[in-house]
């Protein structure tokens, strides 16, 4: 019908650069969402719910779709999606809820560029231009230098250390695969996106429940906490990085999220009154640098 297909195609009249810029507003939102919902209920509680929130909302929308796709569609952006979310989140909060400092959690997952890189080298025998790789190592030294004043070695065992990192990776290959994955896009955005937290939430229960319980938490705080992770996090969050992705490079699209740490703090200086400081700025203008030679070495694509 012409009106579902509008809804296809309507990124594609918005300018690649503008939606790159709302990815970073909306992924960062997610570091600010996950630490003003620790004062209120379980890091792993609020995810769950933060997913059942998404799949109520938009099943109406992606039913008929999810009827029509072929089993193997259904398990192969299944897959896709629960290593992208529940293989990300779980490595990043379990990290940090085992004592693994936030900054240096936020610095391992912030590695996803050259992880990515390095996984499409090996697995897909793809070559970077060396400006490629000067401009992702230019970027992570502006992301150390944004983190410095939050970086620190906590208490936490050594293995939990690679959690963030695990995390890291599993978000990695969850990009190749579906950039490689001629059919994982014909299922749609929104039911990738229902799929993706459908069975994601899953694998959440299973860690709310090692924590506790699944009930809610009747709080205000509990709401706004799983409310502003389902609609910025998760729907703008994870939505515009596959919108993203479809329209450029995986190196591109995970490079733009080196200013996330930056975009972080202003959220945190803004909601939570954090101070800025002067290595802040410096480091988001390194990462820039980094970013615009990643940009113009890995071009926006047009094939899909």
């Amino acid at each position: 019908m012409p009106g579902q297909h509008a809804m296809r195609i309507w990124h594609k009249t918005i300018p690649l650069l503008l939606l790159e810029a709302g990815l970073v507003v909306a992924w960062s939102s997610g570091f600010i969402g996950a630490r003003f919902s620790i004062d209120h209920a379980p890091a792993m509680l609020v995810v769950f719910w933060r997913c059942v929130l998404v799949c109520v909302v938009l099943l109406p929308f992606v039913l008929r779709q999810l009827r029509q796709a072929s089993a193997a569609m259904l398990l192969r952006n299944a897959g896709i999606g629960f290593l992208a979310m529940a293989g990300y989140l779980a490595g990043v909060v379990q990290g940090i809820a085992l004592g693994v400092p936030a900054g240096l959690a936020a610095l391992l997952a912030d590695l996803l560029p050259i992880g990515m890189a390095i996984l499409a080298a090996l697995a897909f025998r793809q070559r970077l231009a060396w400006r490629t790789w000067v401009g992702l190592t230019i970027g992570l030294l502006g992301v150390v230098l944004v983190t410095s004043d939050a970086l620190a070695w906590g208490d936490a065992p050594l293995w939990a250390y690679g959690l963030p990192l695990l995390g890291m990776l599993s978000l990695a290959v969850a990009t190749l695969w579906q950039k490689h994955s001629t059919g994982a896009a014909s299922l749609g955005l929104l039911a990738n996106l229902w799929l993706q937290c459908c069975v994601s939430s899953i694998g959440f229960a299973l860690l709310a429940l090692l924590e506790g319980s699944l009930k809610p938490v009747p709080s205000t705080g509990f709401v706004l906490s799983v409310f502003w992770t389902a609609g910025i996090s998760t729907l703008a969050g994870y939505g515009l990085y596959w919108i993203c992705l479809k329209r450029s490079t995986p190196t591109r699209v995970a490079s733009v999220l080196y200013l996330s740490p930056a975009v972080t703090l202003l959220w945190a200086w803004a909601m939570f009154d954090e101070p800025l400081s002067w290595l802040m700025a410096l480091g988001t203008a390194i990462s820039a640098v980094g970013i615009w030679m990643v940009l113009r070495s890995e071009p926006a694509e047009s094939r899909q």
